[in-house]
């Protein structure tokens, strides 16, 4: 089986993983699916969440998708590790679905001199612990301080991202955390919207703190992988296209999409679960 590589997500942060990953590998074609029906997962129950995901997954296997990437930190968190283990081996054990902490996990010891580390995250995935427990299995000496940040995503998405309110609710955020850890010197965006918060994390972040965006260091992840698993490489399509789905108005993913990726997009299909 031959065919696109699946980027799925709740709704549109997923679309700052797609740009990143593109950019390392232009060649491969994507179909991207957004459940913009149902987001947010944020605060969806771990069932809730492994559910919805696993409706996704199977939708793309049936669209000819041999790998899924997961470019949604609430599904990473809530829904990767039951889907590996429960539902592969039924699918296809020759498919691959993978996640977005595990790659920020692996290079997170790098970043930090201090071995203290920040996270800002939906509640969903602050309250799984799963950066937690990832960073620790590779970096037990790593503290991570996590913080929800509830209202980051609907800033982002109803792009009041340079408004007053954003200032409000990023400098909040930003204090609480530093005043948790005085010592942190590497922040972690755990969730894909944040990115485009950056100019504002920057300003009320102190300089020496670096802010780690998951984009870039998950395209670096996957194109590592794929080079050791070449036989999934060889399933993987090459036309350099990108198809989008949505399970909400294809017209508001179109105008929504723009902030993510900074260009207009073609097309977008309407898909229901």
């Amino acid at each position: 089986m031959q065919g696109p590589i699946g980027i799925f997500d709740s709704g549109y942060g997923g679309l700052t993983i797609l740009d990143a990953i593109r950019r390392e590998l232009p060649q491969y074609d994507y179909l991207y699916l957004g459940d913009n029906a149902r987001a947010p997962y944020g605060s969806r129950s771990f069932d809730v969440v492994y559910e919805f995901t696993r409706q996704a997954v199977e939708r793309l296997f049936q669209m000819g998708c041999p790998l899924i990437i997961l470019g949604c930190n609430t599904a990473s968190a809530k829904a990767l590790r039951t889907i590996q283990q429960r539902d592969l081996p039924r699918l296809g054990s020759e498919r691959r679905v993978l996640g977005v902490i595990r790659p920020t996990a692996e290079v997170i010891g790098t970043l930090t001199t201090s071995r203290h580390v920040g996270l800002f995250a939906t509640e969903g995935t602050i309250k799984s612990e799963s950066y937690t427990l990832e960073i620790q299995k590779l970096y037990p000496d790593i503290q991570v301080t996590g913080i929800a940040c509830p209202f980051w995503v609907p800033l982002v998405e109803n792009n009041e991202i340079d408004s007053p309110g954003a200032d409000y609710f990023v400098k909040r955020r930003c204090d609480q955390l530093l005043a948790a850890d005085p010592l942190i010197d590497a922040v972690i965006l755990g969730c894909t919207h944040y990115p485009l918060l950056i100019p504002k994390i920057r300003k009320f972040l102190p300089p020496q703190v670096r802010i780690v965006s998951q984009g870039d260091y998950v395209a670096v992840s996957l194109r590592d992988y794929l080079k050791r698993h070449a036989d999934l490489e060889a399933c993987l399509t090459r036309h350099a296209s990108t198809h989008y789905l949505t399970s909400e108005n294809p017209s508001r993913f179109k105008e929504q999409a723009q902030l993510f990726l900074h260009e207009a997009i073609p097309s977008v299909e309407s898909i229901v679960f």
